[in-house]
């Protein structure tokens, strides 16, 4: 990830530029490429699923998520996140029809029932009460509706052995089975996928295994290299699968169907 402090390059006129802390990932910080495509090619994933929809954006960020479904044909897009400047930057930079942008807390914020489509991607480590704030999230489905929820996965993101990353926004990370019970404790139908390398990164990670980071750090091109190599990285270098191992994944990718506790048949 870019050093922490960085700011977005090359706004458009009157939009303040956010900084990077850690707590959420950005477009046009170059060498934060990686991250931004990785949580971008999860949006656009799910951006085939929602023209036509009502669609509710938990903890937006900056803004691009929702800007994407905007984008791709949905019917309405709210972009909700309790962060000031977020809202304010996202406000001002993603304007058009149907895309709305509003300060709330994903504990509370929404109408029951009045979404087809609610996201709450790379959110649910940050929570104090993941469980809890789930269901809130199953309550604004509409009849049919789907949430999408993603996270790290603990066994990629964290040191082996380790209980967590040192990211110190996470409050929880987690392994396949255990999202998918926690999921499963607030919906009544649960799907998970995984996000993967290809592409050029997965020619990174066979590189790595033969030595390339040894390598690179002897021949000292680390800095020369990766600040080429970070900016190019695109979202075709990454893939959503059903069928690869969970326990390979990147992050997970929850697909929710009927609220605990609803009537449901898939």
């Amino acid at each position: 990830m870019a050093p922490n402090g960085q700011s977005q390059q090359n706004q458009p006129p009157g939009v303040p530029p956010l900084s990077l802390n850690g707590e959420r990932t950005l477009p046009d910080v170059p060498l934060e490429n990686y991250w931004f495509r990785r949580h971008l090619v999860v949006y656009e994933w799910i951006a085939a699923q929602v023209p036509g929809a009502r669609v509710l954006d938990m903890a937006c960020g900056e803004g691009y998520g929702a800007a994407a479904f905007a984008r791709a044909g949905a019917r309405s897009v709210v972009g909700v996140d309790a962060n000031p400047e977020a809202h304010e930057h996202a406000r001002l930079r993603y304007t058009m029809p149907g895309l709305r942008f509003e300060r709330g807390l994903v504990q509370s914020w929404g109408e029951p029932g009045a979404y087809d489509v609610v996201t709450f991607l790379q959110t649910v480590e940050h929570v104090q009460e993941p469980a809890a704030v789930l269901r809130h999230i199953g309550s604004l489905l509409a009849p049919g509706g789907v949430a999408y929820v993603s996270t790290p996965n603990l066994l990629t993101i964290a040191p082996r052995g380790a209980q967590k990353s040192d990211n110190p926004w996470h409050l929880r990370e987690y392994r396949a089975h255990e999202f998918r019970e926690l999921c499963e404790s607030a919906f009544g139908a649960v799907r998970l996928c995984g996000l993967y390398h290809r592409g050029r990164l997965h020619h990174h990670e066979l590189a790595l295994r033969l030595g390339w980071d040894r390598l690179h750090k002897a021949l000292r091109v680390s800095r020369i290299f990766y600040e080429h190599f970070i900016p190019g990285i695109r979202t075709r270098d990454f893939v959503v699968s059903e069928v690869r191992p969970l326990s390979n994944a990147l992050d997970f990718l929850a697909v929710c169907r009927g609220p605990v506790g609803a009537c449901y048949t898939d």
